[in-house]
């Protein structure tokens, strides 16, 4: 846990190359403590631990072409897999993805999708990040301040400074000054209210920020993203 040699995280070797360092320092082996003390004291912690880094898995370094920002894992049962705002096959689709997928079908002119797994964003190069990856159970953002911040901000500072040419959808305040050093001259940022249901009609409906992607990937020799979720 938490350890870059340790057999239960299988961290994919491109981001181990850029931030096997991470594991080593002091605000990492504090959070270690930390999540170690709340599995002993009997707390659940979603996900499970074997998917802490599923976005690193699902989307190699030298393959992400997108990167969505999110801020907690979700905290109900069976929803949160280590994708930032996707939930496992099966699991009722929430609010929020739910609101993300008509922006989807009003922008690209596709179906609203019927599951809210999104496994197959990732493997086209899309990086599902949450800013903390983990949470107690029924306790939204009980593990913020914690070091994974600290962790996920040195993601993007390494995405941004070790590759051009990426967008970076930023969605609510918290996203956007999480993301506020990203260089809009190497990449493309967009911005927008998030799409909760508290904000979402504040300007999320309407911004076509999937359309705008593949604006951009195309204009920069990438494939665009298939969007559609099966």
């Amino acid at each position: 846990m938490l350890n870059k040699r340790n057999s239960d995280i299988q961290l994919d070797a491109s981001w181990l190359a850029v931030l096997g360092d991470e594991f080593e320092k002091p605000y990492m082996q504090s959070l270690k403590a930390f999540l170690v003390e709340e599995k002993a004291q009997g707390k659940v912690v979603f996900p499970a631990s074997q998917r802490w880094f599923a976005a690193f898995d699902s989307t190699p370094f030298d393959q992400v072409k997108v990167v969505i920002l999110g801020q907690d894992p979700y905290h109900g049962p069976k929803q949160a897999h280590g994708l930032c705002f996707s939930v496992p096959p099966g699991t009722k689709i929430p609010p929020s993805l739910a609101n993300i997928y008509k922006e989807l079908a009003s922008d690209l002119a596709i179906p609203v999708p019927t599951q809210g797994c999104l496994e197959h964003w990732a493997q086209q190069g899309v990086l599902l990040l949450n800013a903390t990856l983990t949470v107690e159970s029924g306790q939204a953002g009980s593990h913020q301040n914690k070091g994974w911040e600290q962790f996920t901000d040195r993601v993007i500072q390494v995405l941004n400074e070790q590759r051009e040419g990426l967008v970076f959808i930023l969605w609510g305040s918290y996203a956007q000054k999480k993301g506020a050093f990203i260089d809009g001259q190497r990449h493309l940022v967009i911005k927008s209210p998030h799409p909760s249901p508290l904000s979402a009609y504040r300007g999320f409906f309407g911004s076509r920020p999937f359309s705008q992607t593949n604006m951009y990937l195309t204009s920069n020799n990438k494939k665009a993203i298939d969007w559609q979720i099966n």
